[in-house]
């Protein structure tokens, strides 16, 4: 099992930036990739970004590239997702996942481990 705690969430003004951590702890896989998704009231779960443990690969999504930006720290098993010119349309929950494969994907159906997650609030 691997249980992953999400923070680093709060609310922020259109401009602002956030750093959100995504802690995992118990059985952790060299190999996974962890990402990032988040859900809006009223609207279905999306893909953010992702990272492979291993090799480091990167994918985003369309409304994450330039502004956001995923890395991890390997000594601590963290996820970091750094938010920067946040929107009022970025307001959601944000849950990092885990994979356990190399692939890095933007299926949520290919994760299979889930933290709780953070609420980011931006206001206009």
């Amino acid at each position: 099992q691997v249980q992953l705690v999400e923070s680093g969430g709060g609310l922020v003004q259109t401009g602002g930036s956030l750093r959100l951590s995504c802690a995992a702890s118990g059985r952790t896989f060299g190999t996974s990739t962890t990402g990032w998704f988040r859900q809006a009231p009223g609207k279905e779960r999306e893909f953010v970004a992702a990272i492979n443990w291993m090799n480091g690969r990167t994918l985003y999504a369309d409304s994450a590239k330039g502004r956001f930006t995923i890395s991890r720290d390997n000594a601590k098993n963290t996820v970091f997702l750094q938010m920067n010119s946040l929107k009022p349309e970025d307001t959601a929950v944000y849950y990092c996942a885990v994979d356990r494969t190399i692939r890095v994907g933007a299926n949520e159906a290919d994760y299979d481990y889930w933290g709780q997650g953070t609420q980011v609030t931006v206001s206009s």
